[in-house]
């Protein structure tokens, strides 16, 4: 995948964001501290805002005047946004019918899921409409490292990852972007070894 942000800002109450990179990867990170942008980064390219000027491309299809359900981007917002009073079943195919990563949990109440399982839910959701890209923030915050690992192994590519986490970060992606106050640094590649969250390398304090 290609994703082309070009001269794109957006004013937000604390502070601008300006993005402006160009990077080919499978799987993209987009890493800083709580409050510096990331999830409006991802928001933007989700359809879900839209910039006040500026282009995002991805292989180089223009997609930033197309609605949200015109780019077949599949996103998993931190909040999860199940629907409480439906069941796993219903969830997920709310969106599509692809279940098979849910199977085990098809006819449970999604108010008597964990935390990882509500977010297996909200990413079968995702991948229900067969997306081109799939967006996840926060995906694997506050789990512990064999719940991490399940939902790292149900992955596909091209994905963008958000986190404020460096050890997320190192082992899921390919490429990362640092975002601080809305300010986006250019990509820098990652180390290529296999996806453990023990055995990738921390990125650089």
């Amino acid at each position: 995948m290609r994703l082309v942000f070009d001269d794109v800002t957006l004013a937000l109450p604390d502070f601008t964001l300006r993005a402006s990179f160009d990077v080919e990867t499978n799987a993209l990170g987009i890493f800083g501290p709580s409050g510096a942008g990331k999830t409006t980064l991802l928001e933007i390219i989700a359809g879900v805002r839209k910039p006040d000027r500026g282009r995002i491309l991805i292989d180089d299809v223009d997609i930033t005047t197309l609605k949200a359900r015109e780019r077949k981007i599949g996103y998993v917002p931190q909040d999860e946004t199940l629907f409480p009073h439906m069941s796993v079943r219903a969830n997920v195919t709310y969106g599509g019918k692809n279940v098979q990563i849910v199977e085990d949990l098809i006819d449970r109440s999604v108010a008597k899921l964990s935390g990882g399982e509500r977010r297996r839910v909200a990413l079968a959701r995702a991948l229900a409409i067969n997306p081109r890209l799939l967006l996840l923030d926060e995906l694997l915050a506050g789990l512990d490292e064999a719940r991490k690992r399940q939902l790292i192994d149900l992955l596909p590519r091209p994905l963008i990852f958000v986190s404020h986490e460096r050890d997320e970060i190192a082992a899921l992606c390919e490429h990362v972007v640092s975002i601080d106050r809305g300010q986006c640094s250019p990509p820098a590649s990652l180390p290529h070894t296999s996806l453990s969250l023990s055995s990738r390398p921390q990125l650089n304090r």
